[in-house]
């Protein structure tokens, strides 16, 4: 079920031969210096990555050419701006990307203002993608086979956004993760990780996504075979609680659960990792394996919101929210509408107008689709646009999903208006 990599990508096609040289491709930079492109190739001036990361400034590009393998061990420290980023693009040549290999972190972004594109990353003993910057993009990467897949330091990191990006196999034992994000909430105050147009499966060790972001969006991706959970969010480690609170929107995701383990928890993971959040899950199918919970409330949390959720247990009997080791910052705070529960489900909080039955009505369960079929309980069920939590209000909602989430990389799939949504992350 599951492609090896994404070799072909829609944004760029086969480029021509890679030249050898960088040429200024922009206007003169405010300091008089024209923005430049590098290409990197092998057997050319710039063989590799680290050859031109010290060369870099605002608006510069680098192309490295694909059908090649780079040596990881790359550190990015030079600055691009905020309207002058510094794009890393991997160009396809034989609808294969370039493959960055080995070494403790792969590649460190460790410079403000960059974009990664179109790169395959594998092997580090460590991290193949390590974050520790603010303004980063990664968009349309292959990351595989590492022990963490992009771990976010705890330190000096503000802001990224991941998307269209594959993640498979990476992570080990309890504390190696394939995605592990964190934002400092000292040096990059209201950082947010957006993480959209994802597809992350079949996890070595961990969890699949880990986050203790200040503030997490979690939209339209596919995330299927955690060792444990497929998408955890908690506090910070080790920073001050009174910083920030740290809040969570998760919306139009699909959850498949392989392993006998929960789909999502929020709150915390120790005591000193607590965040007192407010998490609205909506729009999502969660399809579990066994009878631990969809969600799972843990240590510190403000309130959970649970609306147009579709939750599915072959056999029957799904747990919903699991509570008992949550310590509600002043008590229990859900609230939520219109889910879809299959039938015999356990641990359902009071939520208003919940649907229950046996049959779910997947297209094709087997094959991974997930699309209500015609007759489906799900079509036409959910509630448009949810209130805002009475007490607890979720800053900046996104209360209507606009696209699908898929079990493959490509173009985002647009997600179908209706004056009436259907539960869960698709409509028919």
């Amino acid at each position: 079920m599951h492609p090896d990599s994404m070799r072909v990508l829609p944004a760029k096609t086969a480029h021509a031969e890679a030249t050898a040289t960088a040429s200024a491709t922009a206007p003169a930079s405010t300091d008089g210096r024209a923005e430049a492109t590098y290409v990197v190739a092998p057997g050319s001036i710039y063989p590799d990555l680290r050859s031109v990361a010290k060369l870099l400034k605002p608006g510069d590009i680098v192309e490295v050419r694909g059908n090649a393998t780079y040596s990881g061990g790359v550190r990015l420290e030079k600055h691009g701006e905020a309207d002058k980023p510094i794009t890393i693009r991997g160009v396809i040549v034989d609808g294969k990307r370039p493959v960055f290999q080995g070494s403790n972190d792969t590649i460190e972004a460790r410079g403000d203002n960059y974009i990664f594109e179109d790169l395959e990353l594998t092997g580090a003993t460590n991290r193949c993608f390590f974050h520790h910057a603010h303004n980063i993009t990664v968009r349309r990467l292959f990351i595989h086979d590492c022990k963490n897949g992009l771990l976010g330091a705890d330190d000096e990191s503000g802001s990224l956004l991941l998307e269209h990006s594959e993640f498979a196999r990476s992570g080990e034992g309890q504390f190696f993760h394939q995605i592990y994000m964190a934002t400092d909430e000292r040096a990059h105050p209201g950082s947010v990780f957006r993480m959209q147009h994802c597809y992350v499966h079949d996890g070595a060790g961990g969890n699949n996504v880990k986050s203790r972001a200040e503030r997490n969006e979690i939209r339209y991706n596919w995330i299927e075979g955690a060792l444990f959970h497929e998408l955890e969010l908690i506090g910070p480690d080790g920073a001050d609680p009174k910083l920030a609170r740290e809040d969570s929107e998760v919306l139009g995701n699909v959850f498949f659960k392989t392993t006998a383990w929960y789909g999502i928890r929020v709150g915390g993971d120790k005591e000193g990792g607590q965040t007192g959040g407010r998490y609205r899950i909506l729009f999502n199918t969660f399809v579990l394996a066994d009878s631990k919970a969809a969600v799972r409330a843990h240590f510190s949390v403000e309130s959970v919101e649970l609306y147009n959720n579709a939750i599915y247990r072959t056999g029957g009997g799904a747990s919903v929210l699991h509570d008992d080791d949550a310590k509600w910052v002043d008590g229990v705070s859900v609230e939520g509408s219109n889910n879809w529960l299959v039938a015999g489900s356990t641990s359902v909080p009071s939520l208003k107008n919940t649907l229950t039955g046996k049959e779910i009505g997947f297209v094709n369960f087997a094959e991974r689709d997930l699309r209500p079929r015609t007759g489906s309980p799900l079509i036409g069920a959910a509630r448009p646009s949810p209130p805002d939590h009475a007490k607890h209000p979720f800053p900046r909602p996104t209360n209507v999903p606009e696209f699908e989430p898929t079990a493959a990389i490509g173009p985002p799939r647009a997600r179908k208006s209706a004056t009436r949504p259907s539960i869960g992350a698709f409509e028919p």
